[in-house]
């Protein structure tokens, strides 16, 4: 991925799949960006909004579902519930999981 691109840049809302470091193959939602190479993680589990991980875009999958709910909530508050991401994310793995099985 080249970093210069803006438009593939991931962006706050947006799921993405970890693929490198300890927490390779987990998934998140980024809720900030640190220009130019790196982006906030969290997963409402092991990463609260308080503790978000920050990661190379080199080391991300990003995909193509934006959570609605997280971004307007960045926008309106500022910040966004940790039971809210964990939501998003069980909402995002349960389409995964219905798509493999058809």
């Amino acid at each position: 991925m080249d970093v210069t691109d803006a438009e593939r840049r991931p962006r706050p809302g947006q799921v993405v799949r970890v693929l490198r470091g300890r927490e390779a193959g987990r998934y998140a939602v980024v809720i900030d960006e640190d220009p130019p190479h790196f982006v906030l993680l969290v997963d409402g589990d092991k990463r609260k909004f308080g503790d978000a991980k920050k990661k190379n875009i080199k080391h991300i999958q990003p995909t193509n579902y934006i959570a609605r709910e997280v971004t307007e909530s960045l926008q309106k508050e500022g910040r966004v519930s940790n039971a809210k991401i964990r939501y998003v994310l069980n909402q995002y793995l349960l389409r995964l999981e219905q798509k493999k099985g058809e």
